[in-house]
């Protein structure tokens, strides 16, 4: 499966390409085709199988950057480049809560800063006694974030929510009732990945979301 942005870009490169190789010749076209081919790459979409029980799945591919306590939570940093799949995933089932846009920089997004300073769309999930906040970061190439819920839409665990263009960062925010099962370094799989485990009773009450989130 392929995202339809990535059929668009795709089919006006080679479509570029065409018109270069008629004007110009074929070889100057080339890399117009390669960056066509190369899109529909980067876009794509396969299916995962989203694992059961009281789990907090990756809302993303690629490498796990950082996991540090942040205002009382453990946060969850995972960097993707460009060749990772860009389809970012729910952690949880639950509600949409809130979901807030935040304009601001394009540092590089395997950099810390990039948590707080840059431009990103924040993303609060409540369900089942627990509210999990993660958020959509841009990087230094990707500038823009894309989002398909709003909030009050109720989201099942690993279901596909929106993108981030030509690599990027997502951070996860989990209360103390998750055991984190990751660690820096790990490479994750958006959907399919556990990257946390709820502790205790179902029931409890979620814990308020940070200020800001």
């Amino acid at each position: 499966m392929i995202v339809k942005d990535g059929i668009y870009y795709a089919l006006s490169l080679a479509g570029a390409g065409a018109l270069v190789a008629w004007l110009a010749g074929t070889w100057f076209a080339t890399p117009l085709w390669l960056l066509a081919i190369f899109c529909l790459y980067f876009f794509r979409d396969p299916d995962r199988i989203i694992p059961p029980g009281p789990v907090a799945v990756s809302p993303a591919d690629g490498k796990v950057v950082a996991v540090k306590p942040e205002a009382g939570l453990t946060r969850i940093s995972i960097f993707l480049n460009v060749f990772n799949v860009h389809v970012n995933r729910t952690p949880i089932a639950g509600t949409i809560a809130q979901v807030h846009y935040q304009e601001g920089k394009f540092h590089v997004a395997s950099r810390e800063v990039c948590s707080d300073q840059n431009e990103q769309n924040v993303v609060t999930v409540q369900g089942e006694g627990t509210t999990v906040v993660f958020k959509q970061i841009a990087g230094l190439i990707a500038r823009r974030i894309v989002f398909h819920k709003k909030q009050g839409d109720h989201v099942t665990a690993g279901e596909r929510v929106g993108l981030i263009k030509f690599g990027s960062r997502v951070d996860i925010l989990l209360g103390p009732e998750w055991e984190i099962a990751v660690q820096p370094g790990m490479h994750v799989s958006g959907g399919s990945s556990v990257i946390a485990r709820r502790v205790g009773h179902a029931s409890a009450c979620p814990p308020e979301a940070p200020s800001g989130y």
